[in-house]
Order: structure tokens, then C-alpha cells, then sequence
């Protein structure tokens, strides 16, 4: 199959569609603005060359309409695991179960609202030497309390273009400093407890990461969201941090193992 027209992309290409969608991202009024953390700690484990899995822990924190603390209340509690299919070097097929723990989410509303969420997701990787370019496709069925104690089905579409291009390296490996860029969008059906509007959010991250080694990395971003609603449209300021252990267990495994065969050595 001839991939020449992907080839041809230009870097100048990519940044002038990042352009577009940053401008696209904050070209709209706003009429509240909530400041947010983010957390996610991510346990990825090799099963074969195919196949692979992954287990998400994550936090977020947010400031209120009276308070500008960043930590000023824990909104959501989550976790998520995932099952992961490298179909070929281009193409990554993946699906997890999650849930969310949502309390006084300023989009939901000042409210419990405990949901479990279910994905099917695809990766299209554009690989190129120095950086890399992929687009993913996610679609997710949310199951939600709405403030009636009533659960909603909400269905949700999206879709994101990620810039990746490692600063000291031409690959990622340890000691590599990597900057990343994405926009995403968001489409969702139209329920109560998230509103009725189709578009349901923009979602914008600049940021950067860092290998400690093969295994164990870290990120820090900065995220943009543009969430219209019924009554009132939202932005959302949040820093991100992710960190990320590949083979954990694995790893230590041989650690220990190692460590125990110098021991019966002596």
C-alpha cells in the first residue's frame, strides 16, 4: 500500500493545523472559568508483540465560582483499564472499562454523580523520522446519575490530532525530553445530566515529558477546554501530570530475582 501522500506532510503543515485549532479553541466568549489539576498515575504491562494492557489511577481537582485554589475541591476519582491491540505499526486498537467517581463536577453540577464508562478506540500512526504525528478515533458510552438519582446513557465521539517530537533524541528512550501538542474534539447525545447541545467540548494540550528510563516516564501539560452549555458556557485552565510505568511488575520481578541469584551465589 503506498503511503506517499502521508510522506509528503510537511512540518510547517502541522503547525499551521495546531494553529487552527488553537485558535479555534479559545475564539469563543466565555462566561465561567474554572482552574483545575489533573492526575493520572499509568501501569502498562507487555503480554506478546500484539497484545497489551494498561490500568489508569487518576484525580482531578478544581477551583470554584468563589474560590480560585486550584485544589480547592476533589471533583472526580477514577479508574480505568484497558486492553490494547497493535493491529500493524500504524494502527493501535483499544477498548477499557472505567469508572468515575464525579463529585460537584462543575460541567455536571454540584452533585454526586458516579458513572461507568465503556470505550472503543483506534490510532492511526503517521510515523516520521523525528517526530510523530497520529489521529484517534475514541467512541464512549457513558452511564451517569443525574441529580433526579436517575442514571442517563450518554453517547460520546472524539476525535484528536497529537503532535509528538522528541528534543535531544530522534527516538524515545531514556534520558529524552519529548514536547507533545494535540486539539480534540468532542460530540456527544444529548441528555440532562450533560446538557443537550451536540458539540460538547474542545479540548486543547501543549506540554512536555521526560524518559527517567525505557520504562518510566513523566508529563506535564497545560489543557485548554471549551465547554458550551445550556445556561452557560465554561472554560477550563488545567495543569496535567501523568506518569507512566511500563512493565512495573515484570521489572521488579527481575530485580528480585537477579538480587536472589547473587545471594545464592555468596
Amino acid at each position: 500500500m503506498s503511503l506517499k501522500p502521508v510522506q509528503n506532510i510537511s512540518l510547517e503543515k502541522i503547525s499551521l493545523i495546531l494553529v487552527i485549532f488553537l485558535i479555534t479553541s479559545i475564539n469563543y466568549g466565555q462566561n465561567t472559568t474554572y482552574n483545575q489539576f489533573w492526575n493520572e498515575i499509568q501501569f502498562n504491562q507487555t503480554i506478546n508483540e500484539k497484545w497489551s494492557t494498561e490500568v489508569n489511577l487518576g484525580a482531578a481537582y478544581s477551583s470554584t465560582e468563589s474560590s480560585s485554589n486550584i485544589f480547592q475541591q476533589n471533583i472526580q476519582r477514577s479508574i480505568r483499564a484497558w486492553g490494547h491491540y497493535y493491529y500493524s505499526p500504524r494502527w493501535k486498537f483499544s477498548s477499557f472499562l472505567a469508572y468515575n467517581y464525579n463529585k460537584d463536577v462543575p460541567e455536571i453540577g454540584q452533585f454526586k454523580s458516579p458513572e461507568i464508562r465503556f470505550a472503543l478506540q483506534g490510532i492511526y500512526y503517521f510515523h516520521k523520522t523525528g517526530y510523530t504525528l497520529s489521529t484517534r478515533m475514541r467512541m464512549e458510552l457513558r452511564h451517569m446519575r443525574n441529580e433526579d438519582g436517575n442514571y442517563d446513557n450518554v453517547l460520546r465521539y472524539r476525535q484528536q490530532i497529537k503532535y509528538l517530537k522528541p528534543i535531544n533524541s530522534k527516538i524515545l528512550r531514556e534520558g529524552v525530553v519529548y514536547v507533545i501538542a494535540s486539539d480534540e474534539l468532542f460530540f456527544k447525545s444529548g441528555t440532562k445530566v450533560t446538557g443537550l447541545s451536540f458539540f460538547d467540548r474542545n479540548r486543547l494540550n501543549l506540554g512536555a515529558g521526560y524518559l527517567f528510563t525505557d520504562d518510566v516516564q513523566v508529563e506535564l501539560t497545560y489543557a485548554n477546554e471549551y465547554l458550551p452549555r445550556d445556561e452557560h458556557n465554561q472554560i477550563v485552565n488545567a495543569a496535567s501530570l501523568t506518569v507512566t510505568f511500563n512493565n512495573l511488575f515484570k521489572n521488579l520481578n527481575k530485580k528480585l530475582f537477579h538480587k536472589n541469584e547473587i545471594i545464592n551465589e555468596d
